[in-house]
């Protein structure tokens, strides 16, 4: 009977790993989120953002997998998309094949990205390079005005914050006053900080992966630095919304209970 055990837990272990690595790794899903913001504009009710992040494109992580999500994403005729960072993982030229790619992505209002920690380790100029060719603006501690009629919202970027390059004041300094705003900040614990700002409606961020393993009850033991706190999901942290995208892509080749996701996002008025 013991030796029945043993084997039966083997193939349970093996067959849990081939799942992992090779099933929900490829697996990705739509996350459907609704949002409620203050002095939100009549004409912005129902504005819809995609938003993604984690692309890590090679080794783990293919370009197919990566030109399905674009399919998913301009599948829901989104109204802004939104990429919040780290584009490669082994190499940073990577994103001359992946950016072409991403330049596919349309929305109303345009695509608008950020970097991530991964992006800096390996090379961000050379990133940047490859995002701003195939014609996806880099958002670097600056923002822009998005008007829809007499109504406007305002989209600011930041610099990865491990490596100490973000600067929430030179990313508001254009923002105009009581304008609802959204922030793109790779790393999502930085809301504890940002929050405290009180300019800022929505923050929306990657980073975690949502660890990539999640266990039912404990969560994911596998989170990174500032990517800890708000790891997945949907967070209020004072007057701020956080929402934390697990990604598309992985660093370890492995997801269990964390599949990669596509996050259509809505606004609404409080």
């Amino acid at each position: 009977m013991f030796g029945y055990s043993v084997v039966g837990s083997g193939l349970v272990a093996v067959g849990g790993y081939g799942y992992a690595s090779r099933i929900e790794t490829e697996w990705l899903k739509v996350e459907r989120v609704t949002i409620p913001l203050k002095h939100l504009g009549a004409s912005l009710d129902g504005f819809k953002i995609v938003h993604m992040g984690d692309f890590h494109l090679y080794p783990n992580t293919k370009i197919e997998l990566i030109a399905r999500a674009v399919n998913i994403a301009n599948s829901l005729k989104p109204d802004l998309i939104t990429l919040v960072g780290d584009y490669v993982l082994a190499t940073a030229h990577s994103i001359f094949e992946l950016a072409p790619v991403l330049a596919r992505l349309n929305a109303t209002y345009g695509v608008f990205t950020i970097l991530g920690n991964h992006d800096h380790w390996r090379n961000a100029e050379i990133v940047c390079k490859g995002l701003e060719d195939s014609g996806l603006p880099v958002l670097r501690n600056t923002g822009l005005t998005i008007s829809t009629g007499r109504e406007r919202l305002y989209l600011a970027g930041l610099d990865d914050g491990w490596v100490r390059r973000h600067d929430l004041s030179q990313a508001l300094e254009k923002r105009p006053n009581g304008v609802p705003t959204i922030l793109l900040m790779h790393e999502p614990d930085f809301a504890d900080t940002f929050s405290t700002d009180g300019r800022i409606s929505l923050q929306l961020s990657g980073h975690s992966h949502g660890g990539q393993v999640r266990f039912p009850v404990i969560g994911s033991p596998f989170l990174p630095p500032y990517g800890r706190k708000y790891d997945q999901g949907l967070y209020r942290v004072r007057d701020m919304w956080v929402y934390t995208t697990r990604g598309i892509g992985v660093t370890a080749p492995v997801r269990f209970n964390c599949r990669p996701e596509v996050t259509e996002i809505t606004l609404t008025r409080s």
